[in-house]
Formats: C-alpha cells, structure tokens, sequence
C-alpha cells in the first residue's frame, strides 16, 4: 500500500432541516393552533484515529466529503429526523489543519481518539413557537442552519520515541533491522532508504519503544537538496534522535565534517528539533582495528565538542547495539515516569513538543513554497538551475511497517 502523508480534503456538515408551518387539523377541534415541528440538526463531520490504516492514500481519490442534511420537520409537533455524521478514518499520528486560517484544529496521537471538523446546521423552527396571546396562528417558520464547509490538511507523522538521523549510507536501515523485525532495504548506494520506516523495539518483557529509520540528510537539504527535510517532520514526535556517524566513509571524507553536515542541517530547519536531545553513535567500528578504536572515539568527540552520550557500534555484527538498546529503553522509561509524577515537567514537556510540531509544519510548508515558486520561475524561463519535478512531487507513496520484534 502507497504511504501518502499529506493530503487537502474539503469537508460538508449538513445544513439542518426547516421548520414548517401546520395547524391541527381534527374533527370536533375548532382552531386546533399551530403544530408545525422543527427540522431535525445537520450531519457533523469527525475525525478519528484508527490503528488499521497507516497512510492517507484514501484522500488522495476522493477529496470532498459532505454530511446529509436534516429532514424537514412534520405536523403534529414532529420534528426532522437528524442526519447521521460521518467519520473520517485516518492514521493514529495525524494533524487537522484548517488550510483558511492555518490553524491547527486537533491532534490525534491515540487509537480511536476523534476529533470534530465540521458542526452542522442545527434545524429550523416550526410554528409552534411563535404562537403567542396576540397571534394565536402564526404562519412563520425559519429555515434550517447552514453545516460548516471547511478545507483541510491532514498531515501524517509516524509516532514513534527514537528517531534516526545521518547521511546517507550511514547504516541507519542496517541499525533499525537488528533492533527490531522492520526490513528496510539496505544496499550499498546513498538513498536507499527513500521512506520513514518504523519498528517496534522489544526490551525484555512488557517493554518496548518505537525506533523510526527517516531517509538520509546530505548538505543543502534544509534548502531542499537531495530529498530536502520532506520526511525530518516524522521525528518531530520522538523524545531522542539517534545521530548516526560512519566512521569509515567508503568515499573518505571525514566522519567529523558529515556529522557536522547532519547537526547544520538540523538548526538550519527546526532550532527546536535540533535542541533535542542526541545520542551520537560512531558505527561501523568493524573497519576499525580494536586497538585503535578509542582514539578514533576521542578524536571524533573532541572535533565535535560533544557533550552528550556516544557509543560505538558495529550494525553489521551486532557489536554495541544491545547497549544502546538499553539506555534508550532506560531514558525513555524514566521521562514517562518523570511526566506523570511532575506536573509541571509534563506541561513544559507538551509546551515544548508543541513549539516543536508548529515550528516544523510552518517551515516544512516555508520551504514546499519555495521550491514551487523556484519550479514556477523555471517554467516562465526567469531561472535556469536543474531542479528535480519529484522532489515535493505529492503522489510519490511509500510503506510503513509496523513490525514488532
């Protein structure tokens, strides 16, 4: 199945149905009085989460979705029947954006969670209530509301704790396929991995977290190089970023220049994303003789003046993974905890994690309108640089697996 993470769908609530004008009308009842019911309430439109679809392919064939409206009142003080609403099923991770105001309408991050878009109209009035002392059979009645009528953008981002992050061929797929059962396609050419892969990362019993592989950075992709930043948006959600470092180039450059590459890029897109906290993992330590793999290490740290964790790993055999492993489940374990005994921290932590989501959507939607003015400039000859019609091509569709361990 195609992944689609980005869709526009136009969504109609139902306009309520009308009130009318009836009298009663029954044998050995003279002026029987106004009896006109109310028109039943317009269709809503919702939103709901659900874990049996991962992508928005859907939305991409049928983009406009209208409730039904109410029905008309009836006499005898009958009103409409109300229309029934309708559900929109989209993947637990997605965002609701009103494409009018930019706004964002909701979140939804948990399966069935639901969400309204669009309200309708509520019913028109029957004559029964305008009937007073002075005007005992009034002939008025008021139509039924109209629904709202909204355009949206669903944004899917794959929910998951750990994010992976390097250049291409770093070994991101290689690291993400021994941890968990996810298959990610491993070769030896950049960009392999064209899609976010997820998998589910077992940590003993009863515990687990999400690892999410995302496709490799090079330089210039906050300026759209390469696949641009059209996927970093999926690691918005992550609590840690796994920064991956070949220490053996196969081409020779140096891992401390890459990994500066990855850390320019990231500040260059989203200051909040690269404020995350990193691990930075030196992979690849095969190619290095035993002996002089701690030197390696030291020289690496110190060009980079990292202050954060560093290990080094070998995804190829295996050597160093399992303790990475294992620190993450720790870290991860231990801030869920911190969030639900501190109050405080678990609003800083929504407060920041919701900097985090809006700045990434405004300057994802920044650059993709960039790139189209720059395409559009092409087009009418102003400029004559090579760019690339699949970059932000929106039909490209990828898989993502949910695959447990």
């Amino acid at each position: 199945m195609r992944f689609i993470d980005e869709a526009i769908v136009t969504v109609k609530a139902g306009d309520g149905g009308n009130g009318i004008v009836s009298f009663r009308r029954e044998k050995y009842v003279p002026k029987g009085g106004p009896d006109g019911g109310d028109g039943g309430k317009g269709g809503d439109v919702y939103v709901i989460a659900d874990d049996n679809t991962n992508t928005l392919v859907d939305y991409r064939f049928t983009r406009r979705f209208e409730a039904k409206r109410g029905e008309n009142g009836g006499s005898k003080n009958c009103s409409g029947r109300g229309a029934d609403d309708i559900y929109l099923t989209v993947p637990i991770g997605t965002t609701v954006v009103d494409v009018e105001t930019d706004s964002v309408i909701g979140d939804l991050i948990a399966k069935g969670q639901t969400l309204l878009v669009a309200k309708g109209g509520d019913g028109g009035l029957g004559n029964t209530h305008f009937k007073s002392s002075t005007n005992q059979a009034p002939r008025r009645a008021t139509s039924g509301f109209a629904g709202e009528l909204k355009q949206l953008k669903l944004e899917l981002k794959v929910v998951a704790d750990v994010g992976l992050i390097g250049l291409p061929n770093a070994g991101k797929s290689t690291f993400i396929r021994q941890v968990s059962a996810a298959r990610p396609k491993v070769a030896n050419y950049p960009f392999t991995t064209l899609v976010p892969n997820l998998g589910v990362v077992d940590v003993g019993r009863h515990r687990s977290f999400v690892m999410a592989d995302i496709p490799g950075l090079i330089a210039g992709a906050s300026q759209g190089a390469g696949l641009g930043i059209r996927f970093l948006k999926h690691v918005a959600r992550t609590r840690r970023l796994l920064h991956l470092v070949d220490v053996q180039p196969i081409d020779g450059s140096d891992p401390i220049s890459n990994a500066r590459v990855i850390l320019h890029e990231l500040a260059a897109f989203s200051p909040e994303l690269a404020d995350l906290p990193q691990i930075l993992i030196l992979n690849k330590i095969d190619q290095i003789p035993e002996e002089a793999r701690e030197a390696m290490r030291a020289r690496i740290v110190e060009g980079l003046d990292w202050q954060g964790e560093v290990f080094m790993t070998s995804t190829l055999t295996g050597e160093g993974v399992d303790a990475v492993v294992w620190h993450l489940m720790n870290a991860i374990e231990a801030e869920r905890e911190r969030e639900q005994e501190d109050p405080e921290y678990a609003a800083a932590q929504r407060e920041r994690f919701l900097r985090l989501e809006s700045e990434v959507r405004q300057n994802s939607e920044a650059q993709k309108q960039a790139y189209r003015a720059q395409r559009k400039a092409q087009r009418e000859g102003v400029q004559a640089d090579n760019l690339d019609d699949d970059d932000f091509d929106d039909d490209d569709g990828v898989e993502v697996v949910y695959a447990p361990y």
